[in-house]
């Protein structure tokens, strides 16, 4: 029988990496979200589960279940870090403005897209200004929003040129994900905040139709747009929810304990602590399930959950994920991370 559960957790595992790596595709940085949100209905209708979009951009979905008076919502966001043109140089380069928490020094070098408002796509490279080793020998200039720009790949050299292609201030700038998933079950790209919890979601969505399991409470999702600029779950929330999880990713790095092999269970975060009814319940979970778990203290980080809090919601919350090394640069997990947090969410469910 275990080795039956096993097998099942690692069908839709797989489903959960193949639907993150389709959702990584699809450039989404924080309010420009109509491609994924579209993605995301046609993918809860094919499998079976009734959705809609939100005033907001974001998707909300009903996994169904009994008790509507105590249900659980369960938040994840498809909306990644990214950058908005900030003025057109002289020059015919690009100043940068960002959007959410992208730093410069990661955006360094990378390929990215610039989307106008008439809905044409631009290729180019975010970079250094005066580039060119062979030109500039100094390169221990700081990387700031004011010493890079990018590079569009049209034959542009002044700002009038821009301007004729139809770019403006205020497009989107997207960078590329560059996904990567190797042999040995390592994810590796940008954004897997929360791109990857957002095919977790939606494996734990595809298992209960599946199964055609009816939680004895009401179960609902909602994948949010601007998690990353602070409001994505100031919405949305149901009359009849008592409980919120985001559903986002795990840190590792020195200090903590989780490992991008396990499911992070968060205690306490920028916001100040989690329900402690909540985060206990997870541990107990975890351990009668041998889900292979860590509980942290993340002191940089802020979620969704937090957002629907502030809003007025008189809930419990908690904070679950995969663990993810080098959080909002060039990030990598493990299939092994996706197994455990899609195994604690339908064992906390069971």
């Amino acid at each position: 029988m275990e080795n039956q559960k096993n097998r099942k957790s690692d069908i839709y595992t797989e489903y959960a990496v193949e639907q993150a790596r389709r959702l990584l595709e699809i450039d989404s940085p924080s309010g420009y979200g109509k491609n994924v949100t579209q993605y995301l209905l046609k993918e809860l209708e094919r499998i079976g589960i009734k959705a809609e979009r939100t005033n907001k951009g974001g998707v909300f979905a009903d996994f169904g279940g009994e008790d509507c008076s105590d249900a659980l919502l369960l938040e994840s966001h498809c909306d990644t870090l990214g950058a908005m043109v900030h003025q057109i140089k002289e020059n015919g380069r690009l100043k940068l403005t960002p959007v959410g928490g992208m730093r410069p020094e990661n955006a360094e070098a990378e390929n990215c897209r610039i989307l106008t408002k008439d809905g044409k796509i631009y290729e180019g490279t975010c970079q250094l200004t005066n580039a060119s080793v062979h030109v500039n020998d100094d390169y221990t200039v700081k990387r700031t929003w004011d010493s890079m720009e990018v590079l569009i790949d049209e034959p542009v050299s002044s700002k009038e040129e821009v301007k004729a292609l139809g770019i403006m201030n205020g497009d989107y700038v997207c960078f590329e994900p560059r996904t990567r998933v190797t042999q040995s079950g390592y994810i590796k790209s940008r954004f897997l905040d929360d791109k990857l919890s957002a095919g977790i979601l939606l494996a734990a969505g595809k298992y209960l139709k599946e199964n055609q399991i009816v939680p004895k409470r009401r179960v609902y999702a909602h994948f949010t747009i601007f998690e990353e600029v602070g409001h994505g779950g100031a919405a949305s929330c149901p009359a009849g929810v008592t409980e919120a999880w985001s559903v986002d990713m795990g840190c590792v790095g020195e200090g903590l304990e989780c490992t991008e092999h396990q499911v992070s269970i968060c205690a306490k975060d920028s916001g100040g602590p989690y329900s402690y009814e909540v985060v206990r319940r997870m541990v107990e979970v975890a351990r009668q399930n041998n889900i292979d778990f860590a509980v942290d203290i993340y002191p940089h980080y802020g979620s969704d959950v937090e957002a629907t809090l502030s809003a007025g919601n008189d809930i419990r919350h908690g904070l679950i994920g995969p663990g993810v090394y080098a959080s909002h640069g060039y990030e990598r997990s493990h299939k092994d991370g996706v197994k455990n947090t899609f195994r604690l969410i339908c064992c906390y469910l069971d």
